[in-house]
């Protein structure tokens, strides 16, 4: 299979690309800035892997059609740059919030506009969109993140039922907190740390380390195999869920109304007003 990346210079991009590549795959990896993937040409010259590098701006039309050419060389699209904004919802202004969504919601849209014509009429080809826990539940100060990943989900929905009957496929993996540096690139508003929130959203913060376990978050490869698992196995589900805190959140949400799913979570991170 060939296999086009999104946002592939760091954490589950790297690896789902390094990954796809070993099993034997050809990988066209993906990223804004071509100059940052110098750890991912390292190891594809080291392991002689069949993996081409290609500027790809998902926040610009123009470099999204200049980067896939020819849609028909490619099996699978894996939608993975994205950022997180953290803020107090009060604190996001316009241009905040039109750089998030911009980002993770009309970026793979733009991506997937550029190959799905081509895949309708060939009546075959496989999407995997990397969503986030966020996606199904909301959390305090996180309110653009969410947003941008529920809606991500919707899109993929639709998309799974409006084209699986002409052969195409779609899944959605849904990662909830891993050691990457997905956290090195958060966003913030101007004065931030001076807002009345601040103080409290760093406390929400550190009380989510706590659904980390002893040993802290997980490593990221467990990510990049669900990624390349879901892209390559055709029992895969829309829905993956990554990961044991995404796993127990994913399940509280389910088991009541939100009113019983805020306390349960409250009591279980220790997060009290």
């Amino acid at each position: 299979m060939r296999v086009l990346i999104t946002g592939s210079n760091s954490g589950f991009g790297l690896l789902a690309a390094l990954g796809f590549a070993r099993a034997g795959h050809q990988v066209v990896a993906t990223m804004r800035n071509p100059d940052k993937g110098e750890a991912l040409r390292t190891a594809a010259l080291a392991e002689q892997l069949s993996i081409e590098i290609r500027q790809l701006d998902v926040t610009d039309s123009a470099s999204v059609l200049a980067a896939i050419t020819d849609p028909g060389e490619l099996d699978v699209v894996v939608n993975n740059a994205g950022f997180e904004v953290q803020s107090a919802m009060e604190f996001v202004d316009d241009d905040l919030l039109d750089r998030q969504l911009d980002t993770n919601v009309r970026g793979p849209m733009r991506v997937m506009r550029a190959v799905l014509p081509a895949w309708r009429e060939r009546g075959s080809g496989v999407v995997v969109n990397v969503s986030s826990i966020a996606g199904v539940v909301t959390v305090p100060y996180g309110g653009a993140y969410a947003a941008s990943k529920h809606a991500l989900g919707a899109i993929t929905e639709a998309l799974h039922y409006e084209m699986t009957s002409m052969g195409l496929r779609f899944a959605l993996i849904e990662p909830g907190r891993f050691d990457t540096e997905f956290h090195s690139n958060i966003v913030t508003p101007a004065g931030w740390e001076q807002s009345p929130y601040f103080a409290r959203a760093q406390g929400f913060r550190a009380a989510l380390t706590s659904l980390d376990g002893s040993g802290g978050k997980p490593a990221p490869q467990l990510v990049a195999d669900a990624i390349i698992a879901a892209a390559t196995d055709p029992s895969t589900p829309l829905h993956t869920l990554v990961g044991p805190d995404a796993e127990l959140i994913a399940t509280a949400r389910a088991q009541g109304d939100f009113e019983q799913f805020e306390a349960t979570m409250r009591a279980a991170i220790g997060w009290h007003d």
